[in-house]
């Protein structure tokens, strides 16, 4: 008897706060995804949700001409980074379970709890798709061969995007559907890992994941025949605000009139004869240059008119182009269907930022653990009255698309 209280002291102490915290940090990263995969920093002053922090900006190096050097300031390059996202998750148990050892404590509430955690994290990166232009496959067809792979690739490629730290992050449905498209074509080795396990490793540069956070795409309802309203709409010498921003307000008509959300945020769409440019070389890549909607527009009556804000701005000239020339006159606009947002991208494209909370006054059982760019928060309290602990782990945290350049929808 006296053994047996021995043995629960010991497995008791063994759950302490820091104990709990690291065990939970350590969760939440083995169930991140689309949190893993993307730029991570960890900043050590405490904030509030909705204060914002600045970051370094992952460094992009400009190409110039001639012997004299030019050098580039890569320690001011900053990018700022609102957090205004606070979750938490929290469960109440007996006293008893505190007997328990580490793994039994976390295969019963840690782990459970991190994984729902760790959706949500992922859930909002997801979401940045909205910041992304650049799409390629079939909006409602499932890509389910490596051709669909190799056309996010080609599409990177032709955007200049580095080689390396590629990701691509598929819904369920896109990931099962190319591990069958995909086993005639491997070895038989690699056929079992794509059958038996549902791993597909490393297709066309991309390391590839499977997270059923992926999000799917309604789009405005888009009807009429959306034309450009008036020629020469387009930057030839940016300023340094409108770079910084990269959007653009593009004049249209011809939609349906008076009809809200005539287009949503997130909608991609093309304009007839504007074609995309290679950034390096400035040399018409042969397909239409993509814009993403930034935000909900309506259509005014008589003509349908709705000015639209998109990225990324158009710049027709200059060392900031992006597109073979402005759009002309009445030419006519044509909007992406609804969609799953599959995601091709680099690692730089997106950030997630998360800062430490603070330790309340007045809690003994009380700790905060920080890792790898993620930092998480441990307190207890307890209910006498029904002989309860209760536990909650919080995160403050902001995700922000970096580099939308450095990304791709594939389509679903």
């Amino acid at each position: 008897m006296a053994q047996n209280s021995q043995v629960n002291q010991t497995a008791n102490a063994l759950i302490t706060p820091s104990v709990i915290a690291k065990e939970a940090l350590m969760q939440l990263e083995n169930n991140l995804v689309f949190g893993s995969n993307v730029h991570r920093e960890y900043k050590k002053e405490f904030a509030k949700v909705g204060d914002t922090v600045s970051i370094r900006k992952p460094v992009k190096f400009a190409v110039t001409d001639g012997a004299t050097a030019s050098a580039q300031d890569v320690t001011e390059s900053t990018t700022p980074f609102v957090i205004n996202k606070r979750k938490h998750v929290a469960w109440a148990f007996t006293t008893q379970d505190l007997t328990l050892t580490v793994d039994e404590y976390s295969t019963r509430y840690i782990q459970p709890a991190m994984i729902q955690l760790a959706n949500q994290v992922d859930a909002d990166l997801a979401a940045l798709y909205k910041d992304v232009w650049n799409a390629v496959g079939t909006a409602g067809t499932t890509p389910s061969t490596f051709a669909g792979v190799a056309a996010a690739a080609k599409r990177l490629d032709k955007m200049a995007v580095p080689q390396d730290m590629r990701k691509l992050v598929l819904d369920p449905e896109a990931h099962w559907s190319l591990a069958d498209g995909l086993k005639g074509i491997y070895n038989q080795k690699r056929v079992e890992e794509f059958i038996g396990k549902g791993y597909l490793g490393n297709i066309a540069d991309f390391d590839i994941f499977k997270d059923q956070n992926v999000s799917t795409h309604t789009k405005g309802t888009a009807t009429g025949t959306p034309l450009v309203n008036g020629g020469s709409q387009s930057y030839t010498a940016p300023t340094s605000a409108q770079l910084t921003a990269n959007t653009y307000a593009l004049i249209t008509d011809g939609w349906t009139n008076s009809v809200t959300g005539i287009v949503k945020a997130g909608d991609v769409f093309t304009i007839a004869g504007v074609y995309s440019v290679n950034p390096i070389s400035k040399q018409s890549t042969a397909e239409l240059m993509q814009f993403t909607v930034v935000s909900d527009a309506n259509s005014g009556a008589s003509t349908g008119p709705a000015t639209i804000t998109v990225s990324p701005a158009i710049i027709s000239a200059g060392p900031y182009q992006n597109v073979t020339a402005a759009p002309a006159d009445n030419v006519a606009i044509t909007v992406v269907a609804n969609h799953t947002a599959n995601l091709a991208f680099h690692k730089n494209a997106f950030g997630l930022v998360t800062v430490p909370l603070e330790l309340p006054d007045g809690v003994s059982f009380k700790a905060r653990e920080q890792d790898k760019g993620i930092s998480v928060r441990v307190i207890k309290d307890y209910d006498f009255t029904n002989d309860k602990d209760q536990i909650r782990i919080d995160i403050l945290y902001g995700v922000k698309s970096i580099y939308p350049d450095l990304a791709c929808r594939l389509l679903g």
